[in-house]
């Protein structure tokens, strides 16, 4: 059997939130198609396992607080040191807030926490990518987005507006850049089993995937970090090179389907 093409062959990328979930199952499927991976957290250990894992020869890693503007700026120069240029730019690492559903009970500290991760630390990623890739008139920027950028009630108020936040930053990063051939896009996944979010939920994997599973609209499938990451490796390659200010849902439906409307079930026995 033949191996797959190589679809980031000779290509940089650098991958924030990378040592867990779907930044650690990105950076895999990145360097398996040929890219140099930064892999940039807070997380030492597992970061630097992921980098044993791909390889000393096609990863690095860097710790970096994406909320910190230095971090974020000494990660890029590291690679431009490193690898002599960076391609893509995954701005991938998130965090969740305490389940609170009322508004009235949500932390100030809490909300500003969520934010200065999911949407400052996007846009300094943005910035500093920004920074290097324009020189070369080319680059691939990707942000992690959900479901909750186009639908409510489905995650925290600070979640939420962080993602809303995300999608319209990359509509107008996306505006910006254009002119110098710098494609701007972000994902948008549905839930799924996860670190993040079985500490969100408080459930066990498996009834947690259950649930999902029992409120999805694609029956039969099941959304892992693989289908994500492998979204991430098309909008980072060259087959998307006409592809920019996408916001691309990942969600088998979901998010289109008021379930109010029910004209197109079907009878259980079908």
């Amino acid at each position: 059997m033949t191996s797959p093409t190589r679809r980031l062959e000779g290509k940089v990328a650098l991958i924030t939130g990378a040592a867990s979930g779907i930044g650690e199952c990105t950076a895999k499927l990145f360097a398996q198609h040929g890219a140099k991976v930064v892999i940039v957290d807070i997380q030492d250990e597992p970061g630097q396992a992921v980098c044993e894992t791909i390889g000393s020869s096609s990863s690095i890693y860097v710790h970096c607080n994406v909320t910190d503007e230095d971090d974020v700026k000494n990660a890029v120069d590291i690679t431009i040191a490193t690898y002599g240029k960076l391609d893509i730019m995954f701005c991938n690492a998130g965090i969740m807030d305490p389940k609170k559903p009322r508004i009235t009970d949500n932390e100030k500290s809490d909300f500003e926490r969520v934010l200065s991760v999911n949407v400052t630390g996007v846009f300094l990623s943005m910035k500093h990518a920004a920074r290097v890739m324009v020189p070369i008139r080319a680059g691939s920027i990707i942000s992690m987005a959900s479901m909750t950028s186009n639908i409510a009630g489905g995650a925290s108020h600070a979640y939420c507006g962080a993602k809303h936040a995300v999608a319209g930053l990359t509509k107008n990063v996306a505006v910006e850049l254009g002119q110098f051939g710098i494609r701007v896009n972000c994902l948008s996944p549905y839930a799924m089993v996860t670190t993040l979010t079985t500490s969100f939920t408080g459930r066990e994997p498996k009834d947690l995937e259950s649930a999902l599973n029992h409120l999805g609209n694609l029956k039969g499938e099941t959304l892992r970090a693989d289908d994500v990451a492998n979204a991430a490796l098309f909008l980072a390659s060259d087959e998307a090179k006409y592809i920019s200010g996408h916001n691309l849902f990942i969600d088998g439906g979901f998010s289109i389907v008021n379930p109010s409307f029910n004209m197109f079930k079907y009878p259980k026995d079908v």
